[in-house]
Parts: structure tokens; sequence; C-alpha cells
């Protein structure tokens, strides 16, 4: 395993992470869970992110209860959670410095653990005064209930003013920003977070590396039952599911998978690992979070960490860049900075 900096904190998280959206607690059982944390552990594996929303707090119960179980030296792991979508009642959404207090400490509860490693802010959240929720990251870090604290799907402009505002009133930055990165999602890391990221030091911890399976291929042939895009009544798969079906863009996407898993076949891996490398080799990236749903696909995607060290190079750089079309212009890219 491959150890990186969390951008400029003392911070180090393995480059390859283990994301729980959609598994633990929901899709998969305790014991697969139990199972697929302790794979991850023995390939060197060190960051685990949750959120209170993942299946109404359940992922982190599970998390916790699988933790416990596993007898793990608390520093051994890195552990990040997520506070925005917390409940229905009034003050248990958003990033009011009542629910990021309240909504961190259900965490611990359910996690078993007196602290997490990271608390990000699940999303921005323009009723709440930038200040109030920068005092409240500061609040609950100071009270030894997180180490360092982080954004996620946050504008430049808004990490941007977070940071000045933490300057200003000698309070804790945020060290990090987790957005969505992947071979067809690019613009917002490769371009608008670039000057950011150089400026301040920020690490990336990016998520859904695979386009909810999308980039393996297995979606060329029809959306079938037990995968990602059939589970019903979820915003992001909805979404995911429409264009794939019933947009013109869908039919490009299918193409582009076809040219990439040729391409991985030609390296001489799986699209899974070609996808995650393709990220990897982003230097801006801290970790990248992948999900599993059982123990071989940990063990699959860790392999990518090869990939990207070894069989790819320049030259398959620029066959990727031919088939995906899709690189910011050149004085926004940070990928090439």
């Amino acid at each position: 395993m491959q150890y990186r900096y969390l951008g400029r904190s003392g911070l180090k998280v393995s480059a390859i992470g283990l994301g729980s959206w959609l598994t633990y607690g929901a899709q998969v059982s305790p014991e697969i869970t139990l199972q697929c944390l302790s794979t991850a552990r023995q390939l060197g594996i060190n960051y685990f992110d949750t959120a209170e929303i993942y299946a109404n707090g359940q992922c982190e119960s599970v998390l916790g209860h699988a933790i416990k179980n596993l007898n793990w030296s608390r520093s051994d792991f890195v552990i990040s959670t997520k506070i925005f979508w917390g409940g229905n009642g009034p003050n248990e959404r958003g990033l009011s410095r009542k629910h990021i207090v309240e909504g961190l400490r259900g965490s611990l509860q359910r996690l078993q653990l007196e602290y997490v490693d990271i608390v990000i802010a699940h999303r921005p959240d323009p009723d709440t005064p930038m200040e109030e929720i920068v005092r409240a990251f500061d609040f609950v870090i100071n009270r030894g209930h997180a180490l360092y604290w982080g954004t996620s799907e946050w504008s430049s402009q808004q990490v941007t003013h977070a940071m000045l505002l933490a300057d200003r009133l000698g309070l804790i930055r945020p060290v990090l920003e987790q957005p969505q990165y992947n071979m067809l999602n690019r613009d917002r890391v490769e371009a608008e977070y670039g000057p950011m990221c150089r400026e301040f030091g920020l690490g990336l911890t990016t998520w859904s590396p695979l386009l909810s399976g999308v980039l393996t291929g297995k979606y060329l042939t029809g959306i079938h039952d037990g995968t990602r895009l059939s589970l019903p009544s979820h915003v992001i798969v909805n979404r995911i599911r429409h264009k794939l079906i019933a947009t013109p863009e869908g039919q490009t996407t299918h193409d582009k998978v076809r040219r990439i898993v040729a391409i991985a076949e030609q390296i001489g891996c799986t699209p899974a690992q070609l996808a995650i490398a393709w990220c990897l080799r982003n230097r801006a990236v801290s970790s990248v979070l992948m999900g599993a749903t059982n123990p071989q696909q940990i063990e699959e995607n860790v392999g990518a960490l090869q990939i990207a060290a070894g069989r790819m190079n320049g030259e398959w750089d620029a066959v990727l860049e031919e088939v995906l079309a899709n690189k910011p212009e050149p004085r926004f890219n940070y990928r090439d900075a």
C-alpha cells in the first residue's frame, strides 16, 4: 500500500480508501462488512469513510461494531464521517452549530469511538453563516471529538471563504475536500480546484472512481439485478441511470466505456483497476475512495496501485485522453501542473 499526506497536514492516508455509501448497513450483511474491513486492513488500507446519512445511521453502527470486533489499535486506522443530513427535525439538517455538535456526537455513539479523525461538511449550507460553520468545526476539534475537518462538494469559492475566515479569526482550517472524480467527471477537480489546492495545500479524497460501476463495463449489456444502478430511490443513482438509458449522452458514454474496457485489456488489467489507477495518477489526490460489496472486489481494486505506478505511462495517458475527449482547458488543468 502507498500512503500519502492529506494535503499539507501531517496525517497519512492510504492512497486507496474504503467508502461505505450504499453498501455497509444496507446492501451487504454485517458479516460481509466485517470481512471487507478485515481484508482492507490486511492489504494496508487505513482510511475508512462514512456519513451520518448512510443507511440512516445504520452504516456507522455496523462499521463501529466491526471495528470493535476486529480489535484494531486506534492508531492503525483513519476514519472520517460527514455531517449534514441527520434526520427530519428542523435542527437535524444543515451545518448549524447545533447540528454539527449534536450530529457528530450521534456519529461517535454509533461508531463507538471517542473521536473521528476527520469530520466533513457533507454539503455547503447557504442558510448558515460561514463564520458559524467554521467556529463549530473548530469547537468540535478543540473538544477532542475530531482531529481535522473538511468539506465535500463545496465550490472553490466556498472553501476559500472558509479558509480565509479561519485565518482571520485564528481558527482551524479545513484540510480536505471530498469531490466526485472519475474519467467522466473531472472538470471540478482538474479545473476549479487547482489554484485552491496549490494556495491552501488542500488534500482531495475523491469518491466514485468507477461512476457507480459504469466504468467497469458491466452496464454495457443492461442494468442487472443486484448492481448499484438497480437500487431504487436514490437521487444520484437515478440520475446516472437516467443518463445511461434515456439521453443521447448515454450512448456516448457506452461508446467511451467500450474503448476503456479494450484499453484495460491491452494494458493487462481490469477496467476497474484502470479507472482507479487513472485517478491515482493525479498528484492532487490524497486518497481514492472505492466501494466494495465483497472482499474480492477490494483485492482487485487495490491492484490499481501497481497499474498506476508501473504499466500506465505517458503513452497510455495520451490514448485515454483521446478516448475521453473531455480534458479541461490547459490553463486550469491541475492534473498536469
